[in-house]
């Protein structure tokens, strides 16, 4: 279970990659439909990192 610790920071590398690719976007001059997507899934990653990071503590708190 000690992998779990783990997964948790691939969604912040997730959300590195699509903030990136949101700025390539921008500077390609891409319409803005394609760069909001990119950045809502950004945050959606960043989200996902704070939720499964309480729900580890909420686990090894109750052991």
């Amino acid at each position: 279970m000690t992998y779990l610790k783990f997964i948790q920071y691939i969604y912040l590398i997730f959300a590195g990659f699509f903030f990136y690719d949101a700025s390539v976007k921008y500077q390609e001059g891409r319409p803005l439909n394609d760069i909001l997507l990119s950045v809502v899934i950004a945050l959606v990653a960043i989200g996902m990192f704070f939720f499964r990071r309480h729900f580890q503590n909420k686990y090894q708190n109750r052991k």
